[in-house]
């Protein structure tokens, strides 16, 4: 039986670690699986001579400060977010490279990954059985329910901790801010959706977010989002800009106006450290647009100067 044929052979149902132990026994490597915050949930026992590894193992996390330094100088997580299934990273420090793969839950969000460092190098054949590997751990989480919650919960807090600036902001190239580019363009805008909130009552203005919240959650999946003070914050590719145009919200092109909701959007970035800077700029457009009365729903900052 060849290596993908093993990997395949895996029942689902038995939990991660079967899962991590199995493929320790096929690969010959050890391995381990972090969720979006980068935090250890399995790993296989046998020793790993690796400075991620060291550091990681005591705390349980790979967001220590001395490795976010070092993840951030040696940029890895650009290669990891860019690739479709798997990475293999290398680096010229390291002895062994590393075989990454992505894991999603049921509604096809990432939400961790397995990673695997190659003391056993890699061909073509253990790749498309590491790949296996990753989609069956997908299988194993489906119907966990915290792989569920997971995207939201760490998109609201990630974004959060980029607009209140509580994330160390001279470090790109982090795990928290790579993994928010996953499945987004080079270019971003940062959305701020409110509610006329003198023209109803309290009750009436949270259900009115709630609402457009919940297509988030549900219809328009493409944005990140998170509650930052009375409004919503979203985080858009930026051909997703134009609110009326993009044809995914064709079908509801009316609720913005149904619902009472006003959008205002920042002009492109690259940079998410500077979230901070283009909320304002979007919450100002927001602000402007709305005093000026008239039927238009979405403002761009662009065009309020």
């Amino acid at each position: 039986m060849n290596i993908l044929a093993k990997v395949k052979a895996l029942q689902n149902g038995v939990g991660i670690q079967y899962l991590l132990d199995s493929a320790y026994e096929i690969f010959g490597n050890p391995i381990y699986m972090v969720d979006a915050y980068y935090n250890i949930l399995a790993h296989t026992e046998n020793p790993i001579n690796d400075p991620y590894w060291n550091e990681a193992m005591p705390t349980g996390t790979f967001s220590t400060a001395p490795l976010m330094e070092l993840i951030d100088k040696e940029d890895i997580f650009t290669v990891i977010t860019a690739s479709q299934k798997s990475a293999l990273i290398k680096y010229e420090k390291w002895e062994h490279g590393r075989m990454t793969g992505h894991i999603f839950n049921r509604d096809n969000n990432w939400v961790g990954q397995i990673t695997m460092p190659a003391y056993i190098p890699f061909d073509e054949d253990r790749i498309a059985a590491f790949e296996m590997l990753a989609e069956k751990t997908s299988v194993e989480i489906y119907d966990y329910e915290y792989f569920n919650k997971l995207p939201i919960m760490f998109h609201n807090d990630t974004i959060n901790k980029f607009l209140d600036k509580t994330i160390d902001m001279t470090l790109k190239n982090i795990p928290q801010t790579q993994v928010m580019y996953y499945g987004f363009g080079k270019y971003l805008n940062v959305g701020v959706v409110s509610v006329e909130r003198n023209r109803v009552f309290e009750n009436v203005f949270q259900n009115r977010l709630a609402y457009f919240r919940s297509l988030l959650k549900t219809k328009y999946k493409y944005f990140k989002y998170a509650i930052h003070t009375d409004h919503i914050v979203m985080l858009m590719s930026s051909q997703d800009r134009d609110f009326y145009q993009a044809s995914f919200f064709a079908p509801n092109k009316d609720f913005l106006a149904e619902n009472g909701l006003y959008i205002g959007i920042s002009d492109s970035f690259e940079n998410l450290l500077e979230t901070r800077h283009y909320y304002e700029q979007a919450f100002s457009a927001l602000v402007n647009g709305m005093s000026g009365g008239g039927d238009q729903r979405v403002f761009f900052h662009n065009e309020a100067q």
